[in-house]
């Protein structure tokens, strides 16, 4: 299969020699763009070597609930993108556009042509509706169809998409639905698709992360041509495929034997899709869309991989900095770990009466985390609430050796301070604190400070939207050698 792929790669370049220079830079509109994770994947850090075989040529973010736009003002001031003079909301460079504006007020012809589109977006309720005799309406304030509207328009070779993996299984009602209805759009569009859950602690990265990540090929590239020869599906997610070039996994030889159709007829619309799409299935069974697969005209194979990686896990303690370099504000006031709901009762496991709505009383039961948070291992999950002081379940806290100065501030060596030690897990030399900006930027493979320039809050709000660099650079790797 890797043989018939080349072949096909190098008839077109060669063959089609006005080509080339598509296949040398891939054009990228880059949407929903927040700091810059999609972009930092593909092309690198300005200056870097990866710098050649992409190049984003437009992009767009915009944050609808905020009058502050703090992620774009982040992206225009790392590209040295240039405000236009006309325009407040447009900013240049050479050879391309950045636009701080609602995506839903953008008109397709002023998106150039280009090669590859890539975006993270929101896990929303993707449902179809029929809207008389205007067609198909898709449910209103969902990005999704902005991204199908543009593929529709300029009908890009190649789409990277990256969402939760939840949205494998939502909505609960009818579990894969959102899922069926997406691959059924592109479907239409007479693209494949091949699609893999990726964990990036699973591959060295720093960070325990799941996240499903799409791509799909339009027809006239190597991949769809061989894709649409159902010849070797199953070779294709264990070995050929990008995700797999990419993220090798365990091969298991077993493919779901009979294919499922998304529609039931080539004519039948995506509001069938959203209406039919297993209906009355328990909500407790899992989705029929599993860890990897494809989609081929309308038809999807699924596949429960396992990953295969052999190297160096990433742990967390290697993205710390050095206590010197912690914000004093970091260090976390004793008299907050052990008070009621503190620290320590917020971490712990609880089972504890509640009251719901009608003044209905329930049993409420979590179990506990560890914490400190463990340093010999990938990190957990960076969640958009990172940010703030104040005592968190789900925020990241690591035990470390204070400074003498944050000794001082917190009287650290008094006997109070010991007890709490104790109760924690900690020795004498220790204390606890929580991820500093710079920190929340490693564990998704970011540049130190790629996000200064706003609060720390903020900084800590895109590190938990964003996604792991490495992800992309990986498959960004496999695309530019084909």
């Amino acid at each position: 299969m890797i043989i018939k792929l080349l072949t096909l790669f190098l008839i077109e370049i060669f063959i089609n020699p006005e080509q080339r220079d598509r296949y040398m830079t891939l054009r990228v509109v880059e949407l929903f763009a927040g700091v810059g994770g999609f972009r930092l994947g593909l092309e690198g850090p300005p200056g870097s070597s990866r710098e050649g075989n992409f190049k984003v040529v437009w992009s767009n973010q915009w944050e609808p609930s905020t009058k502050k736009q703090h992620a774009a003002e982040i992206y225009v001031e790392r590209w040295n993108l240039q405000n236009s003079q006309d325009d407040s909301l447009l900013f240049h460079a050479d050879g391309e556009t950045f636009i701080n504006d609602d995506i839903s007020k953008i008109d397709t012809k002023d998106i150039p042509d280009h090669d590859l589109l890539v975006g993270g977006f929101p896990c929303q309720d993707y449902s179809v509706a029929r809207a008389a005799a205007t067609g198909l309406e898709g449910k209103k304030g969902v990005l999704w169809w902005e991204i199908l509207r543009i593929l529709t328009d300029k009908k890009p070779r190649y789409v990277m998409l990256e969402n939760v993996d939840r949205l494998l299984k939502s909505p609960t009602s009818q579990r894969g639905r959102d899922f069926a209805v997406m691959l059924a759009s592109l479907d239409e569009l007479d693209y494949v698709v091949e699609w893999r859950v990726i964990n990036a602690a699973d591959y060295g990265m720093p960070q325990r992360r799941r996240r499903v990540f799409i791509l799909a090929y339009a027809p006239g590239t190597p991949q769809h041509e061989v894709l649409s020869s159902k010849s070797d599906i199953l070779g294709w997610i264990e070995k050929e495929g990008a995700h797999a070039q990419a993220f090798p996994i365990h091969p298991l030889g077993v493919l779901i034997p009979m294919p499922k159709m998304l529609k039931n007829h080539k004519d039948d619309d995506l509001a069938d899709v959203s209406d039919e799409f297993n209906v009355g299935a328990n909500p407790k069974s899992k989705s029929p869309f599993m860890e990897s697969g494809v989609m081929i005209d309308g038809q999807y194979y699924t596949y429960k991989s396992k990953p295969n990686f052999e190297g160096e896990l990433t742990t967390l303690s290697e993205v710390l900095i050095t206590p010197r370099k912690v914000p004093i504000e970091y260090c976390i006031e004793p008299d907050s770990v052990l008070k009621e709901k503190g620290w320590n009762y917020l971490k712990g496991a609880k089972e504890e009466p509640r009251k719901g709505t009608d003044d209905f009383t329930y049993l409420y039961k979590e179990g506990p985390m560890i914490f400190p948070d463990a340093l010999n291992r990938p990190s957990r999950t960076i969640i958009t609430g990172e940010g703030g002081s104040s005592a968190s379940r789900f925020k990241h806290v690591v035990k470390f050796k204070p400074t003498k100065k944050m000794k001082e501030e917190f009287d650290l060596d008094s006997d109070e301070v010991q007890h709490i030690r104790k109760e924690v897990g900690l020795k004498k030399s220790e204390w606890i604190r929580r991820l500093t900006p710079i920190e929340l930027e490693r564990l998704n493979m970011f540049p130190d400070n790629h996000t200064e320039g706003t609060t720390d809050g903020k900084r800590a709000f895109f590190m938990g939207n964003a996604l792991v660099v490495g992800i992309v650079q990986k498959l960004a790797e496999v695309l530019a050698e084909r």
